[in-house]
């Protein structure tokens, strides 16, 4: 096996017991950069940093018998939508084409202080918006496993790069899926922690009461790994959470007997492809082996959540995306007759079509005469999903449900019915409206080789059972992998 296709915790031990270095880590990531990325284009940006010669010194340091943190001189890859200082931070949007933040977000200076390496910032939907990476204004990602098909989004670029070997781990966003639906569709473990459980200082703000950073891995230990890397009260973001951080590695090797795992009763999965469907269920099957009790659960609302999201999500894109006016930073129009004509120009050469059309139902839904009937009706619905959630984690450990309705669609297919691309999120969506964490773990193959994730959600804060369950579940299915198309 390819030194690439390994997961951190793995290489790690490698190394120390002297089987390779991290030198021959680096070259192994590099090398597959080089053949891949060309077809894939996983990334925006590719770091110039001096990968080989800091892997070096870290090689010296196991030499001398130094302590060393797992993820030092580990490449890792970062979302676009992250700030990082002197490296150019573009949100995948015109506007942001040439601008080079002068300050470092939180959780990637975290990732920094462990020694990990930056192979790059990867590619994504416009501002986190969208589901499939198309809305890009650097181009299209493709799937690894398929290159005529999406990797998902928003976080596809990071996906698609963890997935092919191009790094080893990588930062994602999830504000209603976008770590893990790119997960499901690329075969990898994407994970979002409890809202506030990562600071969001330095990303870039889409719909600030929703989003949140978290690790996307080749498996559940690595995700445990970074989520103690980048997990912690961050006095710089006012949303993030004062609580003590676990120690997540303790949750991994642990029996789930007795545990009980929800099934939602109003879930529809009459939408799903009936691979999809097969899988899931064959999941579900594999959690009993493991000890497991399957309990059916009630949550009479969920089938609101995506209505819910697509009003409130726009309504709080509209407010963010306010500050981007031609003025400050970024895109600024060229021939313009004042002031009102520089913002219209600026803002309507900077974003794409998506970008725009997520701002108009934000503004309008937050206008005059609107607000009432859209964005105050949608919070309270919103709090009677979040109710729900807490009432059914009262009976239950956790929930599971398939993280998307299909296996990664074909580049192109959906991006002209964003209705039926919202649609795809139904299954995703609830987690980020409850603040909840959730989890896509690989579950499966298509006849056709495409990855289809499993998703298992927790109460607030309770990344560590959510690990527990999750590793467990890995270990029992023991899935093979297929040879991938690249």
């Amino acid at each position: 096996m390819n030194l690439y296709e390994l997961p951190i915790h793995n290489l790690h031990q490698k190394r120390l017991s002297g089987e390779v270095t991290t030198v021959e880590i680096v070259q192994s990531i590099l090398k597959r950069l080089e053949n891949v990325e060309e077809k894939l284009h996983s990334f925006i940006t590719l770091s110039e940093d001096r990968h080989l010669d800091l892997a070096e010194k870290i090689d010296h340091k196991i030499s001398q018998k130094e302590l060393i943190h797992s993820l030092e001189g580990m490449p890792i890859a970062i979302k676009d939508i992250f700030s990082t200082k002197g490296i150019r931070t573009t949100c995948a949007s015109r506007f942001l084409e040439n601008y080079v933040p002068p300050f470092e977000s939180t959780a990637t200076e975290k990732l920094k202080e462990a020694g990990s390496l930056l192979v790059g910032k990867t590619n994504m939907d416009e501002f986190a918006m969208g589901s499939s990476t198309e809305n890009s204004a650097f181009g299209v990602t493709r799937n690894p496993w398929n290159v005529d098909r999406v990797p998902g989004g928003s976080s596809g670029g990071s996906a698609s790069a963890v997935s092919s070997g191009q790094s080893l781990a990588a930062l994602g966003t999830d504000t209603g899926g976008s770590i893990r639906q790119p997960a499901s569709f690329t075969g990898i473990v994407g994970l979002k922690p409890t809202y506030g459980r990562v600071s969001r200082w330095g990303m870039v703000a889409f719909a600030s009461s929703f989003d949140q950073a978290g690790p996307m891995t080749r498996d559940v230990e690595d995700a445990a790994i970074l989520l103690q890397t980048i997990a912690g009260y961050d006095s710089r973001d006012a949303t993030s959470l004062e609580v003590d951080i676990p120690d997540y590695s303790q949750f991994l090797n642990q029996s789930i007997k007795g545990m009980k795992i929800g099934v939602i009763k109003e879930l529809d999965l009459s939408s799903c492809d009936s691979e999809v469907v097969r899988i899931f269920q064959h999941n579900i099957e594999v959690l009993k082996d493991a000890g497991a009790e399957i309990v059916e659960i009630s949550m009479p609302n969920i089938s609101d959540a995506v209505a819910t999201y697509y009003v409130i999500a726009p309504c709080e894109a509209s407010s963010n995306l306010g500050r981007y006016d031609g003025v400050r930073y970024g895109q600024r129009a060229k021939e313009i007759s004042g002031l009102l004509d520089m913002y219209e120009k600026s803002r309507d050469e900077g974003f794409g079509k998506e970008v725009k059309m997520r701002i108009l139902i934000g503004t309008f839904a937050l206008s005059a005469g609107y607000y009432d009937a859209y964005y105050l009706k949608a919070q309270k619905v919103q709090n009677l999903i979040r109710s729900q959630y807490h009432q059914a984690f009262q009976a239950v450990d956790a929930i599971a449900t398939p993280v998307a309705p299909t296996a990664a669609y074909k580049i192109g297919e959906m991006i002209n019915d964003p209705l039926k691309m919202y649609l795809g999120d139904a299954f995703t969506i609830p987690a980020n409206l409850a603040g909840i964490p959730g989890i896509s773990v690989p579950g499966g193959f298509t006849n056709n080789n495409l990855p289809v994730g499993f998703q298992l959600l927790t109460s607030h804060l309770e990344e560590g059972k959510l690990l527990k369950i999750a590793h467990c579940f890995q270990q029992s299915l023991q899935l093979t992998k297929p040879k991938m198309s690249i």
